[in-house]
């Protein structure tokens, strides 16, 4: 069972590494915005393929925007990267 378990990883680890190295370029940039534009906004936490952000209302439909823009244009793809954005007053209410 251990040995099962360890080949259906192996396949999938190009395609997870692949993710984190996406997210993580997305991540840098999404945050050098941030910083360069004085925005109140806050990235958190990273939870698996989730980015997680404490962000004023005023600043919320800016946020949305950039991190749609950042995350699916992280790289070109022949496949489209699209990207759910939920929010909420807390975690329970974002999902």
């Amino acid at each position: 069972m251990v040995r099962q378990f360890a080949e259906r990883t192996a396949v999938n680890t190009p395609i997870q590494g692949t993710a984190a190295d996406l997210i993580k370029v997305a991540m840098l940039s999404i945050d050098d915005y941030i910083r360069k534009s004085h925005l109140g906004t806050r990235m958190i936490m990273q939870v698996h393929d989730e980015l997680v952000f404490e962000v004023p209302l005023e600043e919320k439909e800016t946020v949305i925007a950039l991190v749609r823009r950042e995350m699916e244009g992280v790289v070109a793809l022949k496949v489209p990267v699209k990207v759910n954005i939920y929010c909420g007053k807390n975690w329970n209410e974002a999902h």
